[in-house]
């Protein structure tokens, strides 16, 4: 007896809506038996992370800010991934556009500024070099692709520790405070190279607006305009694109860049909002989250915001229940991981139909 798995023609429409929300609730059920073998209530554990967080105006705010890098990255990835490309190492480029970004906060760090404009230049040019850093950064991958045929999944997963090892050699290093008593952090930003505050007394910042705009941006891109419909020809049917006269390799090198100068922007708003200094490590894994975020969303920017809340979700009440039931963090990162994993074998019901062969007579 054989598995087969034989792709449906015309998937229904239902079952494409219906997929993540049976691989959420999968990966609930999972998670309960996991919080049950560690000897607390799953019921409790429910109520922290899934209803406090959207019981107070603090947590909503937390609910908003952590959301908004995983929805910014996993934008930027839908753009490589619906064109058949695996941009694996977000986390990487996070890194690169956050450290890029506060390098300028750190050169301009308790410096007069004169002219003009005053200091109201630093946060906007910020975050252009963080977005800048991100793509170029992701361009590694994507030239390594074109021009020597690597395998993108590999080497731009590489690139991850090397941004992640630069900046912690950074931070320890020539970026230390000196008056930071040895530990491994750069000076607060000044004022000007910090994100404003929306609401006072709440930490819901200016970078969540910018999030809400790319998403927007993004599924105007891929409904609307000529190179959102070469992404879906190139991924769908790459032979057919070839003939339509869409070359793959420039939109390689563009959906990496796109999708590395997201990730960068993102970073930079990390080091430029909640962090507002660099340390050691400014990702609790954002980058890789985001990857369940895309698939979560469908791959689809409106879908990705609503996705991003839900996995954000799972970080604040991760927080509440470390206090709240002693559970570990850990716990949420292995929920994190199933989901994934539930998520993907939703997607590969939807798209294929499972056949038993009979036995195979040797």
């Amino acid at each position: 007896m054989r598995i087969e798995l034989q792709p449906r023609l015309d998937p229904p429409r239902w079952l494409g809506l219906a997929a993540p929300v049976a691989a959420f609730a999968l990966a609930l059920l999972v998670g309960g038996v996991l919080v049950a073998a560690l000897g607390r209530s799953p019921l409790d554990a429910f109520r922290v992370y899934f209803v406090d967080p959207l019981t107070q105006d603090w947590s909503l705010a937390a609910l908003a800010v952590k959301a908004s890098p995983l929805v910014m990255i996993a934008v930027g990835l839908c753009f490589c991934f619906r064109a058949n490309l695996w941009n694996i190492g977000a986390e990487g480029q996070f890194v690169v556009g956050g450290a890029c970004g506060g390098a300028l906060a750190l050169a301009t760090h308790g410096v007069d500024h004169m002219g003009p404009l005053g200091g109201a230049w630093i946060l906007p040019a910020l975050l252009a070099l963080g977005a800048i850093g991100g793509a170029l950064y992701a361009l590694i991958p994507a030239l390594l692709r074109v021009a020597l045929g690597v395998n993108e999944i590999l080497s731009s997963l590489m690139l991850v520790y090397v941004a992640g090892l630069g900046l912690d050699y950074l931070v320890r290093g020539p970026w230390r405070d000196p008056a930071g008593f040895n530990f491994p952090v750069s000076v607060n930003f000044d004022p000007e190279a910090t994100l404003p505050n929306l609401v006072d007394g709440l930490s819901l910042h200016a970078g969540v607006l910018i999030t809400l705009a790319v998403v927007v941006l993004a599924a105007l891109v891929f409904s609307r305009t000529l190179f959102g419909y070469e992404i879906r020809c190139v991924g769908a049917a790459p032979r057919a694109a070839r003939f339509s006269g869409f070359s793959e390799r420039r939109l390689t090198l563009l959906v990496f860049a796109l999708s590395g100068g997201l990730a960068g922007l993102a970073g930079a708003i990390e080091v430029a909002g909640p962090i507002g200094q660099l340390q050691p490590s400014i990702s609790p894994g954002y980058g890789f989250t985001a990857i369940i975020v895309a698939y979560l969303g469908r791959l689809q920017p409106v879908g990705v915001l609503v996705a991003g809340l839900v996995l954000a979700l799972t970080y604040v009440g991760g927080e509440g229940a470390q206090i709240a039931l002693k559970l570990p963090l850990d716990v949420t990162k292995a929920f994190q991981g199933v989901l994934l994993v539930c998520v993907l074998g939703a997607d590969v019901a939807t798209r294929y139909q499972v056949r038993i062969i009979g036995r195979v007579m040797a």
